[in-house]
């Protein structure tokens, strides 16, 4: 069995790769090839873990992942977990990696697929808000797809330390806002990667024509965007199913009436070429993930046929 940290998953799995991997998940998810049930939930006084399964294509992997905000103070990440990835055909365990790096990793990738897609092709400007673990792919994945010239950071505890460890970053200007919208307004694309229960980006924060990534809430009592931000932009998810049962933003904006669920789309689907993405350069889209097993799967398979080909990571025997 392979193992791989974080640092062998950084060689395996550089971010195009991961953006490509995204893409070949969601567009196999769309078209019904991924078996995937909905996450398995155990809360604790502490925090929640999760436990993600998902089978395409010969390989399996389970992802073990637990939130936990009070870890910053104890100096460990909100997010941790591990991927195991498994034979499909006899459930062997073929390889272990870190999963906190891999989540990082895929959900930035799939925000970078997201922007490839749906930002307006001359995006400058991008406005992050929050600057927790998430974050740094995040940006990673966007200057990856979009020329980005200036980044602009704002987080109520973090964002100088983001701000310092990314300074240049594809030769782009770093720098921290005083607020959120600062950090928005006039950006042509904005993250939304926090942990707040309640929205942080109003419809008054973001200008026309901007795309949003909107990764950080995961359950229904959650939202990062307000729902009239939400009524007034073209909006994609990871998958419908999840995204009903989880995406604070798009039940509440429903609930409200202000979201009409047929036209919410799959990015999968917009992969596939059966759906429009942006319609007209003034139009706000917005892509909201919760996250999903699939993304596991293609990312952990990709980076382990990497592994393979290249002898990276260490062998074990159980």
């Amino acid at each position: 069995m392979r193992i791989l940290t974080a640092d062998d998953l950084k060689t395996a799995l550089p971010m195009p790769a991961a953006i490509d991997a995204m893409a070949a998940a969601f567009s196999a998810l769309s078209a019904g090839e991924v078996e995937q049930p909905l996450r398995t939930r155990l809360t604790t006084p502490h925090g929640v873990t999760f436990a993600m399964p998902a089978y395409a294509d010969g390989t399996s992997a389970l992802k073990v992942a637990s939130v936990y905000g009070g870890n910053p103070a104890r100096g460990l990440p909100v997010i941790t977990a591990l991927v195991v990835v498994l034979d499909g055909k006899t459930g062997r365990p073929q390889a272990i990696i870190d999963g906190t790096a891999l989540t990082a990793l895929r959900t930035g990738a799939a925000s970078g697929l997201a922007t490839k897609l749906l930002a307006r092709p001359v995006s400058e400007v991008l406005g992050v808000i929050g600057a927790g673990g998430m974050a740094p792919a995040q940006i990673e994945a966007v200057c990856a797809v979009r020329p980005i010239h200036l980044i602009r950071i704002y987080s109520p505890n973090r964002a100088a330390e983001l701000v310092n460890r990314l300074h240049g970053i594809n030769g782009a200007e770093v720098v921290q806002a005083g607020s959120a919208h600062d950090a928005a307004f006039d950006s042509d694309i904005i993250i939304t990667c926090t942990n707040s229960p309640s929205p942080v980006l109003t419809r008054a924060d973001v200008c026309e024509g901007a795309h949003i990534n909107a990764i950080g809430s995961y359950t229904p009592a959650m939202a990062e965007l307000t729902p009239a931000l939400v009524h007034d932009a073209r909006v994609f998810i990871d998958q419908h199913e999840a995204a009903w049962a989880e995406a604070g933003e798009l039940i509440q904006a429903r609930d409200g009436g202000l979201l009409d669920p047929a036209n919410v789309h799959e990015i999968g689907a917009l992969m596939r070429g059966e759906i429009l993405g942006r319609t007209r350069p003034e139009e706000i889209t917005v892509f909201k993930s919760v996250g999903v097993a699939a993304q596991d799967l293609y990312a952990a398979t990709a980076a382990l046929i990497a592994a393979e080909e290249r002898g990276i990571g260490t062998l074990v025997e159980l």
